[in-house]
């Protein structure tokens, strides 16, 4: 199998195996977590499923839920009271533990907060996202408020961190976050602790938010990752 035809599956078998009836629904960003997007509009315009709520991490699922007929609310509205049952989300990175790096598309902030706000949680990855440590390969998102650009970047490089300010492709100068923000995208040269870094990055003034996904603080989050691999097989880890 080819890569889309991996991501396909995944997203598909995710939503077929995990989504019911009456869900308040996270629904996460990017090439594979779109997959199951779509087959969730499809369960629901064939009657399968009913009563979803659900809440989009990014202007590109919110879009895509649209189109497809899917009920979209804040995590502020009534509807989902600041909770979900479930959120289905990819990662860029997904170690041993099932620790992640998330962010490669921009919308880390809000995948964070469907992924932290959630009672399950299930990751769908291709199987050139398993890594052994963190942060090495792929680069760790940090989104930053504009004005904290170049202090942020001197703490991180105190971490131990080699930053780059992500750049647009197709227009000139920096990526801008949907919520107005810089990215830098920072690679440490040796193992780190993911779980210790993701709050001391956080802490540093003017960063919103950082891409390891270990879990809020009082609670490890350890999805359930669907793994797909070339020769076609689908792997669960819990």
């Amino acid at each position: 199998m080819d890569q889309a035809e991996i991501k396909q599956t995944l997203g598909r078998a995710a939503a077929e195996g995990l989504v019911k009836s009456g869900m308040k629904l996270g629904l996460g960003t990017g090439s594979t977590a779109i997959h199951a997007v779509r087959r969730i509009g499809e369960l629901l315009s064939q009657g399968r499923i009913s009563g979803l709520r659900v809440f989009p991490t990014s202007f590109q699922t919110r879009s895509e839920c649209e189109k497809l007929g899917i009920p979209v609310y804040s995590l502020n509205s009534p509807e989902l009271g600041g909770g979900l049952d479930l959120t289905i989300d990819g990662a860029d990175e997904v170690d041993p533990e099932n620790r992640l790096v998330k962010g490669g598309g921009g919308a880390l902030l809000i995948e964070k907060l469907a992924a932290y706000a959630s009672a399950s949680y299930a990751v769908v990855a291709d199987e050139t996202k398993l890594v052994e440590h963190l942060g090495i390969a792929f680069p760790l998102p940090v989104e930053v408020i504009p004005e904290a650009r170049v202090p942020v970047s001197r703490s991180l490089e105190k971490l131990g961190a080699a930053v780059v300010l992500r750049e647009a492709l197709r227009k000139a100068g920096p990526v801008i976050t949907e919520h107005g923000n810089l990215l830098l995208d920072i690679r440490f040269r040796e193992p780190v602790d993911p779980e210790v870094l993701e709050g001391e990055i956080n802490a540093i003034p003017g960063v919103v938010e950082n891409g390891f996904f270990t879990g809020p603080r009082g609670r490890v989050l350890r999805p359930l990752v669907y793994i797909g691999r070339a020769d076609g097989r689908m792997e669960l880890r819990d």
